[in-house]
């Protein structure tokens, strides 16, 4: 018997294939009639309207994988105190928290109506009628996930809904985990899903197992039910599937250039993205994510932090306060490749629109250079609004850094747009996954250490140092690490942070980032860097402390504070209005 629980506001979205209306998602009498969702063809159109709920808007057309990001301490937004913890980052009130919940309740409901007509047996169907089926409830599972890992407890309803679900109380995240991950294992051992990508943008038999290693992750770190090994071990199971039957890139870089995404190596890495390409359809995303700037005409509102670039090793395997490589006063050189290809900063060369214009990243003077000059070809100087545009100024609201991925797409006609596809998920996630869940096991073995070093050689970084073999922390360590500079930007920190529970030490502080004007990168010593060993968790999570060097580095976000209720988002005030009982108690 389907469970039938109240939508909210995700019931705004009453599907058709054409339309969205209304407050709640009803079935459709015509389409019980005519028995729509019982035929191939009805069931291909269905399936494929629920498709089109994913890629949505999240802020001027930016996809959501890359703002959530953006609510950890790893990014920042472009006002003062708007990222979490910093006083008012999120209230019920807050547009993106009604955006995210609204969206992924849409996917929800539109998957829900066509799995209400679809047939009770399909075992005399057609291997694609059954596929579709399949697929309709991977992308219900994958909203939920979206909810369950940012909310917590939610309404909770496998069937379309009716105005007397309207009061129902939110159900508890447990018991929504539990019913995905049995579902999707169901799927799995079904044999109608294949491994690789058929067709892109469309889920797989590994987005299947993805799913349940991501459910059971957040599960485990969490303790839910006092299961929480048990859903490690689900975890890491889940994960092993993938990497046995899925693998890395031959680049990293690969994975984030139109290019690059179209050979097949990558494309066996990539287990789901959102297209932005078909055929003669130019569809586009906005990254305003730094991936331009202000000096040659495009515009940046959100950046990269500190605290993330600070994470990224050196070339010979080692933190930037333990290796001799490090240098203070050009901090990009030396570094892990993946460094930078996510995040740009002072002193680099920034390529874009597949490499025919660059610019200096100045964020000291009011003039940079750029290429080419319109006239002569060459390199030019030119005005630095980078700098002197305080309203969105890298060196100001961005503290020096910008995002760098998936920036070689953006187009000739205007640096905000980019047709590259967006990645929800790929196989390094579940190495690194295999790799987290097996470590809090305390099963530390060689295929933990393969699972990592195999993500780490790829983008050309040594072994893990073999001292850490065998210790639990030390192992934790590096995986946390490992997750933090091979997936930033791509929504997986923002589950992570919450996961691991470090809001108290990266939260509680002002934020800093490049050195005062006068002072520069130019004037840094290494006894000038904020240290990471201030405390056992502070080194564990590779967390800067900028305390006994504050006055060498500009601070932002200065009323920032921290709150543990803020690892669960408010529900939006709309459906607080219309049923109190919605109220997180463990959130806002």
């Amino acid at each position: 018997m389907k469970k039938t629980i109240y939508s909210i506001l995700a019931a705004s979205a009453v599907f058709s294939l054409t339309s969205c209306s209304d407050f709640l998602d009803r079935k459709s009498s015509a389409f019980e009639t005519d028995g729509f969702f019982e035929t191939e063809v009805g069931m291909e159109q269905g399936v494929t309207g629920v498709y089109n709920k994913i890629p949505y808007d999240m802020n001027w057309g930016v996809p959501p994988t890359m703002v959530v990001d953006l609510y950890t301490p790893y990014g920042l937004q472009n006002e003062e105190n708007t990222t979490i913890g910093a006083g008012n980052g999120l209230t019920p009130d807050q547009s993106y928290v009604g955006t995210y919940w609204s969206a992924n309740y849409g996917l929800i409901a539109r998957a829900n109506s066509v799995l209400d007509g679809a047939l009770e047996d399909a075992s005399g169907m057609k291997a694609a009628y059954r596929r579709n089926v399949a697929e309709c409830k991977i992308l219900r599972a994958y909203g939920y996930y979206c909810l369950v890992s940012t909310f917590g407890n939610v309404p909770f309803f496998t069937a379309s809904v009716d105005p007397e679900g309207y009061k129902a109380p939110a159900t508890p995240k447990e018991e929504i985990t539990d019913y995905m991950i049995n579902e999707l294992q169901e799927i799995a051992n079904e044999g109608i899903l294949e491994w690789p990508n058929a067709v892109r943008g469309r889920v797989n038999l590994a987005t299947c197992y993805a799913l349940i290693a991501r459910y059971a992750l957040l599960a485990g770190s969490n303790d839910f039910n006092g299961k929480g090994q048990d859903y490690f071990r689900i975890a890491a199971a889940a994960a092993k599937e993938v990497m046995d039957n899925r693998g890395l890139a031959n680049n990293y870089e690969d994975l984030f250039t139109m290019a690059g995404q179209a050979q097949g190596a990558t494309q066996n890495e990539i287990i789901w993205e959102i297209p932005y390409m078909n055929g003669a359809v130019r569809k586009y995303h906005r990254t305003r994510l730094g991936n331009s700037s202000n000096s040659v005409g495009g515009s940046t509102v959100r950046f990269a932090s500190a605290l993330l670039a600070n994470t990224f090793e050196c070339i010979d395997g080692k933190r930037i306060d333990e290796s001799p490589l490090f240098d203070p006063t050009k901090q990009s050189l030396n570094r892990d490749p993946r460094f930078k290809t996510t995040i740009a900063m002072h002193g680099d060369t920034i390529t874009f629109a597949k490499g025919s214009k660059k610019w200096v990243l100045n964020v000291y003077d009011a003039k940079t250079k750029a290429f080419p000059n319109p006239k002569t070809g060459k390199w030019y100087s030119t005005d630095n609004t980078d700098v002197t545009n305080p309203k969105i100024s890298i060196a100001t609201a961005g503290n020096g850094y910008l995002w760098n991925k998936y920036n070689q797409d953006m187009t000739e006609e205007s640096l905000q747009e980019s047709f590259v596809d967006i990645i929800i998920m790929r196989a390094a996630e579940m190495y690194l996954t295999y790799a987290e869940a097996k470590i809090e096991l305390n099963e530390l073995d060689e295929s933990v250490y393969s699972a990592i070093n195999d993500v780490r050689r790829r983008a050309g970084m040594p072994d893990f140092d073999a001292s850490r073999k065998g210790n639990q922390d030390k192992m934790r360590q590096i995986v946390r690490r490992e997750r933090k500079v091979e997936l930033a930007m791509e929504g997986v920190l923002f589950t992570d942070f919450r996961r691991w529970k470090i809001g108290d030490i990266t939260n509680s502080a002002p934020v800093y980032g490049m050195p005062v004007n006068e002072i520069g990168y130019a004037g840094l010593t290494k006894a000038d860097m904020p240290t990471f060993t201030t405390t056992s968790r502070h080194d564990i999570n590779d967390v800067c402390d900028w305390t006994a060097v504050a006055d060498k580095y500009k601070a932002r976000d200065l009323k920032r504070i921290w709150n543990d209720r803020f690892y669960w988002w408010p529900i939006p005030r709309t459906d607080l209005d219309r049923n109190p009982s919605l109220s997180n108690p463990e959130g806002y």
